[in-house]
């Protein structure tokens, strides 16, 4: 079991983005992430793996599905704060790894169900996921290609009412718990960009097969796992959105969205991993003074939560945005870049403070900093986000 975390301190300008129903379902999430969460997480640190009755528990209270029309049994909101708070509250109390599964299912899977289904694919799959009993996970990235979409080689070639699909992808998150994977395939091979399409794959289908679980240095409770397609034959019905050859525009139109998820969640990480440090470095002590004395853990500290405070201002207007429909590919390109950069360099400068007990796990420092070295790699490199806002300013 992991040792109670000392609550992260209150260091930061009053938020004014968040109502009492907000504030109402923060306390309820906070309930339930020390109850069903922090108590296991070690254990599923060591497993690689989340049991999938979480995300049935989480559908339970509400915490899934949020955006789904209460009609599939979702919470009918429209409103990404509500997401936003289950992302800090993951990064507040050290479960940031296992949560990444609820918000890749909230945050990111969620939108191209609710975007791209017609009816029949909305009462077939949406009640599942919005009561948890449907994991979902995205799969696009494949072995040698990494961010360069337009060259993957993983193919559904139609054959009467089915599409018989071949491939592979890599570092799929929830891959093992999966049973919905939103994949990218190339319905025609000879274009690039307007050959993709996307089609919902489905746990049991003959020839998925996923391979192990792969060992990262962080994320560890997090299954992340390899899928191969080997003549798959999947239904037409299982296209997403109405026309072949789309899947590139669903995907451009949704990764605002993820980024901005991953963004929210680096601020709330490196804000957890400030509050962690200021109350270790009040305690201990060295050569007859706590650490927190000195004028270089103070300079530290400092630009820290300087550099949080700014991040958490961005992150509120982009969620803004977001909801108001305005938040464009460049913004949330910045949030990304920066967010993730800036946790890995502060969750870096904190763990120093922390002295040789920063490197043990049983300190939610150690977690949260083999967590952050991978955010500024998946939803885009930081280069891959830089060469877009480097577009947007015409160069």
């Amino acid at each position: 079991m992991i040792p109670p975390l000392p609550p992260v301190l209150s260091i930061h300008m009053e938020r004014d983005i968040f109502e009492e129903e907000h504030e109402q379902f923060r306390a309820s999430v906070s309930r339930w992430i020390a109850k069903e969460m922090v108590p296991h997480a070690l254990e599923w640190d060591a497993a690689g793996i989340m049991p999938r009755e979480v995300f049935q528990s989480a559908g339970a209270q509400g915490f899934v599905g949020m955006s789904i029309p209460e009609e599939y049994g979702g919470g009918g909101a429209h409103d990404f704060r509500y997401n936003l708070i289950l992302d800090e509250e993951f990064q507040a109390a050290g479960v940031g790894g296992p949560g990444l599964g609820i918000a890749l299912h909230n945050d990111i899977c969620a939108p191209y169900f609710l975007a791209y289904c017609n009816e029949e694919q909305r009462q077939r799959w949406l009640p599942g996921i919005a009561d948890g009993s449907l994991i979902t996970a995205i799969g696009m990235t494949e072995p040698g290609i990494g961010s360069d979409l337009a060259s993957m080689s993983t193919t559904a070639i139609r054959d009467g009412d089915h599409y018989v699909v071949n491939g592979a992808k890599t570092f799929i998150t929830n891959g093992i718990n999966a049973d919905l994977v939103i994949t990218a395939v190339k319905t025609d091979p000879s274009l690039k960009h307007k050959g993709i399409s996307l089609l919902i794959l489905e746990r049991g289908m003959e020839g998925f097969d996923r391979g192990r679980n792969l060992e990262k240095i962080g994320q560890h409770a997090q299954d992340t796992a390899e899928l191969f397609f080997s003549d798959v034959q999947v239904p037409v019905a299982n296209l997403l959105g109405p026309n072949e050859g789309e899947g590139f525009m669903h995907l451009v139109h949704n990764l605002p969205q993820e980024r901005l998820s991953i963004a929210a969640s680096a601020v709330a990480a490196a804000r957890a991993a400030l509050g962690w440090t200021l109350d270790y470095v009040k305690e201990r002590q060295v050569f007859g003074k706590p650490v927190g004395s000195f004028q270089n853990t103070k300079f530290v500290l400092a630009e820290v939560a300087t550099e949080v405070e700014i991040a958490q201002s961005y992150i509120d207007r982009c969620v803004l945005a977001l909801d108001a429909g305005t938040l464009t590919a460049e913004e949330a390109a910045m949030a990304k870049w920066w967010c993730t950069e800036m946790q890995k360099r502060s969750i870096d400068r904190c763990l120093q403070l922390h002295g040789g007990y920063g490197y043990m796990l049983e300190y939610p420092i150690a977690r949260a900093y083999t967590d952050a070295r991978v955010t500024t790699i998946y939803g885009g490199t930081t280069e891959i986000m830089k060469e877009i806002i480097g577009k947007s300013l015409g160069l």
